[in-house]
């Protein structure tokens, strides 16, 4: 049931009032809901779902129920070790005990009582696949494909996914589907598939704003959304919190503000935070974020950092030991028709492809260009302290943009005329052409290619070793033969450059919170009936990415954590056993 905050009660009550409609949020509601407990979700902007809605929701909770579909000889200490080894004394071990612990719960509850369901992809690694007790696959979950018609009109409510990741103006398809989509002139099965979907969509169309089929981050918040209205909770929407309530017992509720209506919302067993992080506040983005700090961002528009000024009054504090404070991608930037800015994350479509590099102004390479988008945006950091290399460029030939895109540019485009004319494609005859255009060295750029040429014909990078782990290998292209799945030859002319920027897609650091979610004061004791998940709170992986779906599984495993604390269930004994060595 949705309802507005002007059809509220002159003092309304509720169990339990979640700020934030993202993953984390709308878990912790759920979790809440489904036992019998009245609830109250905050949404600033006028849409659910945050960042999470606008990413693939994989989620990374290690010995799930799902795990043994695709994978064997996983363990929580295996799971353990490698988090050890990857985040080190960065974060506590209890913390990530904790969550290594209730995770696989937390997805059974969802997938026994809830309409929320997972599936394991076959092959998705660990990003640190080099690292002792890493996996090839098991840990990473991707949502099931949703039905939206079962959401009625309030399928309009969840947040669009980003648009430039959709087709025919607004498809979403995931990893399955797109694996179909290439294959579908050699397979009936996927010829199949194919139909099916591109049909529902044109049917849905003829009816409404928007595909029915959701995938990926709209799936999890749609079946999320499901589940909670089937349980009564109520959900306002372009409404925010500006004071948290407090009582003898700690916080006791919210004032909300919607308009000009401000009411003061009790919370019988707590509130929880779940509002995404700082990374839009006004002030905390230029005193985080790595410099030069990027002026657009990826993310949802509701991540304001608010919540966290108001817990910040009450005593909590931001962790203080993390690698990086937010997490990293390297982004393009086109300006849209209708005037608004479509900033592109460059994951796993073109980077890792056979027949593509990446240089810093010069024209020269500073990164292996496979690595996790986390760990390539660090990189251009740390390259930029010496020289120019933010922003850089992503270069292919004319064979590698056929077969793969380059950003927006989508594999097979034939009209390339719009994205040259605007120049987020630029276009060069010879390599020195093109060096010319994006104002790199004719020759340092020409000495890169042979370079990467010469890497192709014998499979090995020496410079940077690109291709040398599982997880570069399995974005790369294995059908064309060559020795290297992810080193190809450039040199089919013409030649084209996209550039690429950082850009930050969620916050890494946030408030300090103990195994149960509750957020920590002074002295580090809990303030009472207040929690904090998703990236509201401080990161259990310390600012590293160990692998995908590192930000959505803990989000969901500290949801369930906070509300079985707030039902009276403490699970920290579950969580007790002693500390790893870093």
């Amino acid at each position: 049931m949705f309802t507005t905050l002007k059809a509220l009660p002159e003092q309304p009550e509720y169990d339990l009032v979640v700020v934030g409609s993202g993953a984390a949020g709308l878990s912790a509601a759920v979790f809440a809901a489904i036992e019998g407990r009245s609830v109250l979700v905050i949404e600033r902007t006028d849409h659910v779902g945050g960042t999470s809605a606008l990413s693939a929701a994989t989620t990374w909770i290690p010995n799930s129920m799902h795990a043994e579909k695709v994978a064997t000889g996983d363990s929580l200490e295996k799971a353990a070790r490698f988090l050890d080894r990857v985040v080190g004394n960065r974060t506590s071990s209890r913390l990530r005990d904790a969550f290594l612990r209730a995770g696989p719960e937390a997805i059974a509850t969802l997938e026994s009582r809830t309409d929320v369901h997972f599936r394991p992809y076959a092959t998705h690694p660990d990003y640190e696949s080099d690292v002792e007790g890493s996996t090839l696959r098991g840990r990473a979950l991707e949502p099931v494909p949703f039905d939206g018609r079962q959401l009625g009109a309030d399928i309009d409510r969840i947040r669009p996914p980003i648009p430039e990741f959709t087709l025919f103006g607004g498809m979403m398809i995931d990893r399955t589907d797109i694996g179909h989509l290439l294959n579908l002139r050699k397979s009936w099965t996927s010829f199949r598939h194919a139909a099916g979907i591109i049909g529902r969509y044109g049917l849905d169309r003829l009816h409404g704003q928007r595909g029915t089929r959701l995938v990926m981050g709209n799936a999890l918040i749609g079946s999320l959304l499901l589940t909670l209205k089937k349980h009564g909770g109520t959900v306002l929407t372009t409404c925010s919190a500006d004071e948290l309530l407090t009582g003898p017992e700690g916080v006791a509720g919210v004032a909300a503000v919607q308009g000009d209506i401000r009411r003061r919302i009790k919370a019988r067993l707590g509130v929880v935070l779940a509002a995404g992080g700082y990374n839009r506040h006004p002030q905390r983005r230029g005193e985080m974020l790595n410099a030069p700090v990027p002026s657009l961002s990826p993310a949802a528009p509701g991540h304001t950092g608010a919540m966290q000024d108001l817990a910040l009054k009450l005593g909590a504090h931001f962790g203080e030991s993390n690698l990086d404070n937010a997490y990293w991608a390297p982004v393009s930037t086109r300006k849209r028709p209708d005037g608004t800015a479509a900033v592109f994350p460059h994951f796993v479509l073109d980077r890792s492809k056979p027949g593509t590099v990446c240089v810093d102004q010069s024209g020269r390479r500073f990164v292996n260009e496979s690595t996790s988008y986390h760990l390539f945006s660090r990189a251009m950091f740390e390259a930029n302290r010496s020289r120019p290399t933010i922003p850089c460029w992503i270069i292919t030939d004319a064979e590698g943009l056929r077969r793969y895109g380059l950003g927006m540019v989508r594999m097979g485009t034939k009209n390339l005329q719009p994205f040259l004319a605007d120049s987020y494609l630029v276009q060069g005859a010879t390599i020195a052409e093109l060096a010319g255009k994006i104002g790199a060295d004719p020759a340092a750029l020409s000495e890169t290619i042979a370079h990467m040429n010469e890497y192709a014909r014998t499979g090995v990078d020496p410079e940077f070793g690109r291709g040398t782990t599982d997880y570069h290998r399995v974005n790369g292209d294995a059908s064309r033969g060559f020795p290297n799945p992810t080193l190809g030859p450039i040199a089919t002319a013409p030649f084209y450059a996209v550039k690429l920027t950082p850009g930050d897609i969620g916050a890494a650091t946030g408030l300090v919170i103990d195994e149960d979610a509750q957020v920590l004061g002074e002295g580090d004791r809990p303030i009472g009936r207040l929690y904090a998940c998703g990236n509201e709170a401080n990161s259990i992986m310390g600012g590293t990415y160990p692998g995908p779906g590192i930000t959505i599984g803990p989000a969901i495993t500290f949801a369930f954590r906070a509300v079985r604390h707030a039902l009276g269930n403490n699970m920290s004994s579950r969580a007790s056993a002693p500390e790893h060595a870093a």
